[in-house]
């Protein structure tokens, strides 16, 4: 579990984060939503610890961020596994090569226990035939999936996601989206994805914080989105004619 009390941010005098208080659950896909600037990625950042907050705390599994050693927080990075927007394979490895990089980078486990344990995860995210292709040979949806294997193979308590399906097609982007929330409740990880992508909010949105101008301007789940009167989270979500028909339906 993760806890934000009270999270602030500012950039040159510029406050980005303004108080963000939510909590995301383990076994759950927690998105955090919101237009371009909202905040989002700046708050994924210090969940990562690549930002350091200017107020309030952060807690994993009830531990204080800021009240770490160097020690401490080493260990946690370790707990955490990351799904970028664009992949971030290592071209010139293979698909198990890039799956095995974090266990041969991070463990001193034998050549034998991480290829296992790469080919493992490989074969659960549906890539058993793909063990030696590079990058450039994948599609974007199977590079996903690759990128997702690596995140994982650690078996990590806090999964991370940056966008995890933009750039791919619909049907795609689900089968991304219902992988990664499959992966999150077998292993009861607590998983926290960026996202714009309303399709990707209606399929998996366990638990939505939904950010305006660094203001937590709404939170909830997918099946209060079409029930609640927030004008803010309104205003986002039936941004489209198609969405407006949906909440047509809903009402």
């Amino acid at each position: 579990m993760i806890e934000l009390r009270d999270i602030t941010k500012s950039f040159a005098g510029k406050e980005v984060l303004k108080g963000i208080s939510m909590t995301f659950e383990p076994g759950k896909t927690n998105l955090i939503i919101g237009q371009s600037g909202s905040g989002k990625t700046v708050l994924l950042k210090c969940l990562l610890g690549l930002h350091q907050t200017d107020g309030g705390s952060m807690l994993f599994s009830d531990q204080a961020y800021n009240e770490m050693n160097e020690d401490a927080r080493r260990t946690l990075r370790r707990e955490m596994g990351m799904v970028f927007q664009g992949s971030a394979l290592f071209d010139s490895m293979t698909v198990l090569e890039n799956v095995m990089f974090p266990m041969q980078m991070l463990t001193k486990q034998s050549y034998t226990a991480i290829r296992k344990a790469a080919e493992e995860v490989i074969e659960r995210v549906n890539l058993i035939d793909a063990h030696h292709k590079l990058p450039a040979e994948l599609s974007g949806g199977m590079q996903k999936r690759v990128a997702i294997a690596r995140a994982v193979v650690m078996k990590p308590k806090y999964l991370f996601c940056d966008e995890p399906n933009s750039g791919l097609d619909p049907k795609t982007a689900i089968v991304i989206d219902n992988l990664i929330r499959k992966i999150t409740q077998e292993n009861n990880i607590t998983t926290v994805i960026n996202s714009h992508d309303m399709n990707s909010v209606m399929e998996i949105g366990d638990s939505i914080l939904f950010l305006k101008d660094g203001v937590k301007a709404w939170e909830g789940s997918k099946e209060l989105v079409f029930k609640t009167d927030n004008e803010a989270i309104n205003d986002f979500v039936y941004s489209s004619n198609l969405m407006k028909k949906v909440k047509e339906v809903y009402q």
